[in-house]
């Protein structure tokens, strides 16, 4: 079925409509309920202050050079009418567990406060990542493969250490996929507080006009040859999402899926897009399959999914994304995302110890299908 869907994409691509839903099935990781891991009686409890006031960031500013943000830069940025937090934090690239990952070293009681409701909510974690343990995000645990409990590498600077896992939970920032306390960043040899996180008022972010002049007032603050500002976009809003109208032809379409095809079997990877990785994850496989068409994608699921309008699945086409949120640490975040060849199968990675295969479409979790405008895939990769 599936190969005929290739040779035949061309004509699928103008007439194929789904006339039926398949029967859910689980999806990756969605079984997995046990988030945060016992406290280690072997260690001091650590006392963490209640949540505050929950705001997500909008900005991120990150110092070049291996430099701190000064405390000059951190106070006129503080004093911009808007916003409402600012917070220090340490950033890095780290290997953990054999696999690149970026980093925050943080205080848990201040940084709580800027991340998702369930992940800031939970006292317990933020105990535990207090006491020195890493807390990583939902999908490093459900399809990376990291253990919750269990105790893994951690590179993030100049030295590595043993570092119980400590919880699954999504900080909500792209390319954040684990965090630590400061006291075990510095341990690390990470460098301190390089990364300034700017959150504003919930009334100023929902105005664009004033988000946009407070970016430009941020932005006047931080000179490219000592740092770079980065907008944040933590939520996907499926009625916002689409594109210009500007859709793929059929021949891109059939040679995305011709090259996607030619990946079954290899090992899901994490991280991974590229043969000489290894393998793939669901992504870096889309991204690579896309760019043998001449079509550039970003890099992960998220920013992936906002390439093109959303529609419902039974108005999916051949070549279309589909799209899951299955992280229950931060609902509503895509986290997931497969090929549809058609007739209710898909060409995915899905997670570590799986291999790129051809699977019916399951439901659990499942947000829609994303056809890919040509304009949003260029904004979005940048």
């Amino acid at each position: 079925m599936a190969i005929a869907t290739v040779l035949s994409v061309d004509v699928a691509i103008l007439a194929e409509q789904a006339t039926r839903r398949p029967s859910a099935e689980s999806a990756q990781g969605a079984e997995r309920t046990e988030l945060v891991a016992a406290a280690d009686d072997r260690r001091i409890s650590q006392e963490v202050a209640p949540l505050g006031r929950r705001l997500d960031p909008q900005f991120m500013i990150v110092s070049r050079d291996r430099a701190a943000v000064p405390d000059e830069l951190l106070e006129k940025v503080r004093r911009i009418e808007g916003v409402a937090a600012v917070e220090r934090v340490d950033g890095a690239r780290a290997e953990l567990a054999g696999k690149e990952v970026g980093i925050f070293g943080v205080d848990p009681s201040t940084f709580r406060n800027l991340t998702p409701k369930p992940t800031a909510g939970h006292d317990g974690l933020w105990r535990n990542i207090a006491a020195g343990d890493v807390a990583v995000s939902f999908v490093l645990g459900s399809d990376g493969g990291v253990e919750l409990n269990s105790r893994v590498p951690v590179s993030g600077g100049s030295r590595a250490n043993q570092v119980r896992v400590g919880a699954y939970a999504t900080m909500g920032i792209g390319d954040i996929d684990a965090v630590v306390s400061k006291a075990t960043a510095r341990r690390l040899g990470m460098v301190e507080d390089n990364v300034l996180l700017v959150a504003l008022d919930p009334k100023s972010a929902k105005s664009t006009k004033a988000t946009g002049r407070i970016k430009k007032a941020v932005g006047r603050l931080v000179p490219k040859k000592t740092g770079t500002l980065r907008t944040l976009d933590p939520s996907f809003d499926f009625k916002s999402s689409g594109g210009s109208g500007s859709s793929l032809s059929a021949l891109e379409i059939r040679t995305a899926i011709n090259a996607g095809m030619t990946k079954l079997g290899m090992p899901y990877v994490w991280g991974g897009e590229s043969d000489a990785e290894g393998g793939y994850d669901c992504s870096g496989l889309l991204q690579w399959a896309f760019r043998q068409a001449g079509i550039r994608l970003p890099r992960v699921a998220e920013d992936q999914a906002r390439t093109g309008p959303v529609v419902p699945f039974e108005q999916a086409r051949t070549g279309d994304l589909l799209i899951w949120a299955n992280d229950p640490t931060a609902p509503g975040r895509i986290s997931h995302i497969a090929l549809y060849l058609g007739g209710d199968e898909m060409l995915v990675a899905p997670r570590t110890g799986d291999v790129i295969k051809i699977q019916k479409v399951y439901f659990r979790g499942f947000r829609g299908a994303v056809r890919i405008d040509r304009r949003a895939a260029v904004r979005m990769a940048g």
